[in-house]
């Protein structure tokens, strides 16, 4: 008995010895989050994991598909580990994406837009953010864009890291009227020309419809997003959102 006892504390403080060496280890999180072993670990989502590598955190998502991590929990077990991931781009969900290669997927590398700096959600995209890199072939989003000026302009729509591949559904149009905006409100039409003051109850994107509240009347009325502090009700909307519904089915 006094030798079990002997070999578990030999043991703790063998195993409490490593933690305590390995606490406080600053770690990178990867540019690309892919599974190829049906295994989420720390060494899949961080450089120089360590010992910790093999700490699983998930099952891997199933071919073609992906896995949703918060990662605050993920901030936190890294921690237990010893591991220090500071997330100093505030990242609420690391997505992994499955990366073993399946028979009916291409092999060899396809050209794709990756980020060259990390964007924080609501960031424009500028030209110098993006660039052509080479990937394999499986690891390319199925949504990636195929042309840069399609994205330039397009607004973060989550934290994006440097080095990640550029999908579409990263990105939305800006919003350029907040809620509580005061906007101008205008309706033209065979040359007549109206305008007033009103309250955005709703936030938007050019060509969004939102809510507007008349402060003089106190009714609200639906108009659509024009530009930065402005919309438009009557034809001019009519066309505005007849454009926007055709550029959102391409």
């Amino acid at each position: 008995m006094k030798r079990i006892l002997a070999v578990i504390a030999a043991a703790v403080a063998l195993f409490g010895a490593a933690t305590e060496a390995q606490a406080g280890v600053p770690v990178r999180l990867k540019d690309q989050l892919v599974d190829s072993d049906g295994r989420v670990t720390l060494g899949d989502l961080f450089d120089n994991a360590g010992p910790a590598s093999g700490v699983l955190l998930a099952n891997g998502p199933a071919a073609g598909g992906s896995v949703v991590l918060d990662a605050a929990a993920v901030q936190a077990i890294a921690r237990r580990w010893g591991l220090d991931w500071a997330n100093d781009h505030g990242f609420r969900r690391l997505v992994v994406r499955n990366g073993a290669a399946s028979s009916g997927q291409a092999g060899g590398e396809v050209q794709v837009l990756t980020y060259t700096r990390s964007l924080a959600t609501g960031e424009i995209v500028q030209p110098e953010d993006v660039i052509w890199t080479k990937v394999q072939a499986h690891l390319a989003p199925a949504n990636r864009p195929s042309d840069a000026d399609a994205i330039i302009g397009q607004a973060a729509r989550r934290p994006l890291r440097e080095g990640a591949p550029v999908a579409t559904s990263d990105l939305s149009r800006p919003v350029v009227v907040k809620r509580g905006d005061l906007i101008s409100v205008t309706y033209n039409m065979d040359g007549v020309s109206l305008s007033l003051q009103a309250q955005a109850t709703q936030a938007g994107a050019v060509g969004d419809p939102i809510s507007v509240l008349n402060p003089q009347s106190k009714k609200t009325i639906v108009a659509v997003v024009t530009g930065p502090g402005s919309a438009a009700v009557g034809p001019e909307a009519d066309s505005l959102r007849t454009a926007n519904r055709l550029a959102s089915n391409r």
